[in-house]
């Protein structure tokens, strides 16, 4: 049977809520919805959807490094955006980082995130070959 990992970035949040930042199980790799809000709490890229994106890809890759992954493991990523219209900033940072590695790739807009100035929430799966 694997062994589950759980990745914490310290946020006081995980344990108000009950979530890890990532999860790894086996070779398998879940990175909870993440967004540009530093560790004091402040937003990173206050309106603007391409830095909040960068940003959040930068913390992802941290959280991937601790559970022994990059982003080139990435396979899936999933982009839960504000405004939709937005999508080539949006997707113009993911191809920063993805360009080379293309993983499976969702973009949907939704109402609202848990803060009005985050236009960005980003969860991605990876997998250790």
């Amino acid at each position: 049977m694997a062994e589950r990992i759980n990745i914490s970035s310290g946020a006081k949040w995980e344990d108000i809520v009950g979530y890890s930042r990532a999860v790894r199980v086996g070779n398998i790799i879940e990175v909870a919805g993440t967004t540009a809000v530093d560790e004091s709490g402040e937003i990173i890229g206050m309106n603007n959807p391409y830095e909040q994106t960068k940003y959040i890809f930068k913390k992802i890759e941290k959280a991937l490094a601790k559970a022994g992954a990059s982003l080139t493991d990435v396979t899936r990523t999933r982009m839960f955006v504000t405004d939709i219209s937005k999508w080539e900033e949006i997707g113009r940072a993911h191809g920063e980082f993805f360009r080379e590695s293309k993983p499976a790739a969702s973009m949907i807009e939704v109402k609202g995130l848990i803060s009005p100035g985050l236009l960005v929430e980003i969860e991605v799966t990876a997998i250790i070959l």
